[in-house]
Order: C-alpha cells, then sequence, then structure tokens
C-alpha cells in the first residue's frame, strides 16, 4: 500500500501546507489504490479526475481529495442517486455541500455508491450493484453512505462525505471500522432541498480518525445564507477539540434505548466493555436511558413524508423504475392525513424536549451504533434480532433514527470486533449543538481502545 494512503488526513494536509507533497502526487496515489481494490468492493463506482486535478487548493483542505456520495449533484459529473432515473443524469449545477468542499479545499475526485434515493441501510441500486464490505466480501457494509465507508477503509479516501437521516453516516461507520458524525442541524449545507426546512436528513463527515473527522468537519461547517436553517460557525476550530482530548464527567450507557429495540447479544458486551473503558480513566459510567417512548411511530411518519416531499414526482412519472421499498415509503407518505403528520410533529418536540432534560445530567449517551454485525450482501435489510422479527425495511434502524429525531449530534467509534472479526461502533450522543465536546470525549475513548485505523485490503470470506 502507498505509504500516503495509509496516512491520517490531518497528516496528509501537514505535508500540503508545507510543500512536501502536491496535489497531484494524492490523486495519483489514490488511482493506484483505486485499481487495486475498487473491483474487489465497487464503492467508488464515478471517478473525476479531471475535475479533482482542476481543483484550487484552499484552507483547510489545501487540495486534498474528497469522495462525495452519489445522492450529491455534481456539476459535469454523473450523479445518479442509485436510480435508473438519473443513470445518465449530468447535472448543470454543484449541490450547496460539494461548493463547500471545493470553497474550502478539497477535490471532489469520485462518487460513492448509495441505494437508490439513499433509501435503507444497505447499499446496493440497479445502477451498479451492490457494495462489499471489505472485512469480507459476502457481507455488506450497510447504507446509505455505504460505499463512502467501504472507501475509506480500504484507502481509496481520506474524506469522505455522506449523509444521515436514519442513521446512514453512523451504520456503515459501524460496520466497517471508520468514524461517522451526524452533525447538529444546519452545521453543514444540504440544499438545495425539495423541503428547505426539513431537518431529519443532514450532510456529514467520515473518516477514519475523530480528527479526521473534525478537520473535515471545520471545512463542511458555516452558514450559508440560501438555507434558513443554517448555523454560524463555532468560534474554535472543530480540529482543536479533536486534538485535546477531554473526558467527560458522567456517561450515561444504554444497551438498547430503554428497551426501544432489540440488540445482538455480542454487539450489546462490546458496546458496554469499550463504554466501561472510561471508568478506568475516572469516568462515571452508569446505565440509564431518555424516556424516547413514541420514536417508532414518529419516525415512520416524518420518514414517510419526507419521501412524499422529494420523490411523489418521480413515483408518478417513472414507478416501473423505482424499488419496491421506494414506492411503498413515498405511497406511504401521499396517504397519511394531517391528524398522523400533525401528531409525529407534536411527538418530535417531545422527544427532543425528553433528551436535552436527559443529558441535563450527564455528558454523553452511549450506545449501540448498529443492533447487528454485517449481514450478507443478499440480504436487503435485517429482518429479525434477538428474537422480534421486524416488519419493514427501517424496523432494525431505531437504535440511530430515534437518535436522529432528537436533533443531537452523534458519532459512531469503532470499539471492537466479534468473534468472526467484524467490526463493531459505539453511538456516542452529544449535548445540543455538542459538536466540539463530543469530538474531544470521542477522541479521548479512541486513544484509550486503540484500535488500529490503517486501512485494510478487502478480504474474502474463508
Amino acid at each position: 500500500m502507498h505509504e500516503l494512503i495509509a496516512r491520517p488526513a490531518v497528516e496528509v494536509v501537514d505535508l500540503l501546507r508545507r510543500h512536501e507533497v502536491t496535489p497531484a502526487e494524492l490523486l495519483d496515489a489514490l488511482a493506484a489504490r483505486i485499481a487495486e481494490v475498487e473491483p474487489q468492493v465497487n464503492a467508488l463506482p464515478t471517478l473525476a479526475w479531471e475535475r479533482a486535478r482542476s481543483a484550487a487548493p484552499a484552507e483547510p483542505l489545501c487540495g486534498l481529495p474528497v469522495a462525495v456520495k452519489d445522492l450529491t449533484e455534481t456539476r459535469g459529473v454523473r450523479t445518479t442517486h442509485g436510480s435508473p432515473i438519473f443513470a445518465d443524469h449530468i447535472p448543470e449545477a454543484d449541490d450547496h455541500v460539494a461548493e463547500r468542499i471545493e470553497a474550502r479545499g478539497g477535490a471532489i475526485y469520485a462518487k460513492s455508491n448509495t441505494p437508490e434515493f439513499g433509501a435503507g441501510a444497505q447499499t446496493f441500486n440497479a445502477v451498479f450493484g451492490v457494495t462489499r464490505n471489505p472485512w469480507n466480501t459476502a457481507l455488506t457494509p450497510a447504507g446509505s453512505s455505504g460505499g463512502a465507508a467501504v472507501a475509506l477503509k480500504t484507502g481509496m479516501a481520506w474524506l469522505a462525505h455522506g449523509s444521515d437521516l436514519g442513521g446512514s453516516l453512523r451504520n456503515p461507520a459501524s460496520f466497517c471500522g471508520i468514524v461517522g458524525l451526524r452533525p447538529s442541524v444546519g452545521r453543514v449545507p444540504k440544499g438545495p432541498a425539495a423541503d428547505p426546512w426539513g431537518s431529519l436528513s443532514v450532510e456529514g463527515p467520515m473518516a477514519r480518525t475523530v480528527a479526521d473527522v473534525a478537520l473535515f468537519l471545520d471545512a463542511l461547517s458555516g452558514p450559508d445564507p440560501r438555507e434558513p436553517l443554517s448555523l454560524p460557525a463555532p468560534e474554535a476550530p472543530f480540529l482543536a477539540a479533536a486534538q485535546a482530548p477531554r473526558l467527560p464527567a458522567r456517561v450515561a450507557w444504554s444497551p438498547d434505548l430503554g428497551g426501544l429495540t432489540p440488540v445482538d447479544p455480542e454487539v450489546a458486551a462490546l458496546c458496554e466493555a469499550a463504554a466501561r473503558r472510561l471508568e478506568r480513566l475516572g469516568v462515571t459510567v452508569e446505565e440509564a436511558s431518555p424516556d424516547l417512548t413514541g420514536a417508532h411511530a414518529c419516525f415512520q411518519t416524518l420518514r414517510a413524508l419526507s419521501f412524499a416531499t422529494g420523490l411523489a414526482d418521480h413515483l408518478r412519472d417513472h414507478r416501473d423504475k423505482l424499488k419496491d421499498d421506494v414506492i411503498w415509503n413515498t405511497e406511504k407518505g401521499l396517504a397519511l392525513t394531517g391528524a398522523e403528520v400533525a401528531e409525529a410533529l407534536r411527538m418530535r418536540g417531545v422527544l427532543m424536549a425528553r433528551m436535552r432534560a436527559f443529558l441535563a445530567g450527564w455528558d454523553l449517551l452511549l450506545t449501540p451504533a448498529t443492533i447487528v454485525p454485517p449481514f450478507p450482501v443478499e440480504q436487503r435489510f435485517v429482518t429479525h434480532c434477538a428474537g422480534v422479527r421486524f416488519e419493514s425495511y427501517v424496523d432494525w434502524l431505531a437504535i440511530a433514527y430515534a437518535i436522529t429525531l432528537t436533533g443531537h449530534p452523534a458519532l459512531s467509534l469503532p470499539c471492537g470486533f466479534t468473534a468472526a472479526g467484524l467490526p463493531v461502533g459505539l453511538q456516542m450522543v452529544g449535548g445540543w449543538q455538542g459538536e466540539a465536546a463530543l469530538l474531544s470525549a470521542a477522541a479521548a475513548l479512541e486513544a484509550e481502545l486503540g484500535l488500529d485505523p490503517a486501512p485494510i485490503d478487502p478480504r474474502a470470506p474463508a
């Protein structure tokens, strides 16, 4: 593996600042690595070398190559949204987040694979096919930012952009052994959107280490006058917080969010062991959970509403080109009554208030990031866990989507491996708009756990 590929993004950016390496040399290293491993995993189906080589270096990324999710419109670069409807789509303009990446010195060189319109936490679509987990290529990397996570863990990216509605930054981070952060609503530009006031889905950073995620969050953050929920830039860089690890005083550990969801016992045990590692550092760790009763119905309604808002025209005009899950979710949204929407909006307010009250007594909430280890690529979604069967393709995501509803930032941190050698992530939930403290605490736990963040070669099933 090329020496540059294995280095953290923070170090590579320092090399760029000191002119010890050029953006062109980094792109050459990536091209060689992609040629070597991409055929085994199918993570970056669209490459944009010409665009990347013409990008202008700027702070804070200084010309570092960045992969963006194939849900993101990129001017002049094929953008399929994982759908046959857009199989040959070449956008004439960039989404706001793509603009932000290049304005902050990132060179967009690849589009990462995603399920159709990001629907479902399993990365496959009818345009490019299935993306495979590098720890075992017979298994899925989850989704919907699955291609991004795989690219990072195989050394085909230093930084990768993703998005998260029901866990799409956190689930693939857990399944692939990298770091994924769902930031606060408005922290990162997400438009143009069918509903610019929508706050379920956010854009966010993925990387191999906490510091690298913080570096990317600095590049992504800041106000955008076109977006009504946009937040101001932080007073201090997020990278500074990550590079000054600070232990929390009191942490709540919840294996299942108070019985909200079943969790595979091995996953729960690994996550609890990681949480308990904080105790040896003097942190108070106690089992406790916010009351998130009502999250299931609330999320299902608001998710369906977002599908109806964004995809109703595609359902009307291209029903034959949509996968069943997208059809089901969009039709569910179109059939909602005003009373159902009103109740979901009211309940979301209740859940947010409960979480903020709960975290008044704790610095962090820790849970599993996902409820199962990686599963076979042929399986569309998790149908059961710990004796509980799920009714739809999103039910197994409750441990992530319940946190989505609260609006709090949440990070998936690699915390261990199953007996089969598969990675597991710990979900770390921070205070309201508290990314800095969250990143600082995550960096402290990352150092304590001491897991190797280096990229790996894809591994075929034994």
